[in-house]
């Protein structure tokens, strides 16, 4: 599925490195096609990423469709626009999830 597909890609991408500068567990609720609960976990040794409730609780948590997280982490959906256009809902640090969005994308 194309949401298991860029949680994968996610995984792949994390370094040491990555992990220590960022240290933050972001929970995803999605709903439509592939939704439910996903995290990146960026807290934890190594970092991890994929299906169901964080290793440890999530620092934001993130509400949106499958298909909008889909388009966000594949550069055609602006964060920001997301957000104010309501198709992102965050409940959480948001000071740490902006800079580390960007990082992220």
């Amino acid at each position: 599925s194309p949401v298991a597909e860029t949680f994968r890609v996610i995984e792949g991408a994390m370094s040491e490195e990555y992990v220590r500068s960022t240290q933050g567990v972001f929970q995803f609720e999605l709903s439509g096609d592939d939704g439910g609960t996903w995290y990146i976990d960026l807290k934890t040794k190594g970092g991890s990423a994929g299906f169901g409730k964080p290793p440890v609780t999530a620092d934001v948590v993130m509400s949106m469709s499958s298909a909008d997280f889909v388009k966000m982490f594949t550069g055609k959906l602006k964060p920001t626009l997301a957000f104010m256009s309501g198709k992102l809902s965050v409940k959480g640090d948001t000071v740490l999830l902006a800079m580390s969005l960007e990082n992220m994308l």
